[in-house]
């Protein structure tokens, strides 16, 4: 039987709220590891096989699509999920043909991120 990766990086600039998402995966039984902008998280070495990506839409710098196409091109089988709090027309769509997976809208609730985590 094949294990699940059990690694969540979470990428949001909102202090708060990458506290509270750390938190709540963590809870959920994940090792989790914090960005607080698209260029951190390009700079640094990304474990391998992490479970999912949650990436804030609204980053300061490179975010959105852009950020999603590197990230895809780097790491092929990385699900990414995008959080937003503020939905903007053609975001979902433009961050899907990126290539992220789920599209959802903040709060996310620990439901939904145990759906998201498969858990």
């Amino acid at each position: 039987m094949e294990l699940k990766p059990r690694v969540v990086l979470i990428v949001e600039d909102d202090a708060a709220v990458s506290r509270a998402l750390s938190r709540a995966v963590r809870s959920l039984g994940f090792s989790v590891y914090t960005f607080d902008s698209g260029e951190a998280l390009l700079a640094s070495e990304v474990p391998q096989s992490p479970a999912v990506m949650l990436l804030d839409l609204h980053l300061p710098g490179i975010g959105g699509a852009d950020l999603i196409s590197k990230l895809v091109a780097r790491t092929p089988d990385l699900r990414i999920a995008v959080m937003t709090g503020r939905d903007i027309g053609g975001a979902r769509e433009a961050c899907l043909n990126a290539g992220a997976t789920t599209y959802i809208a903040k709060p996310i609730s620990r439901t939904v991120l145990a759906a998201l985590l498969d858990v």
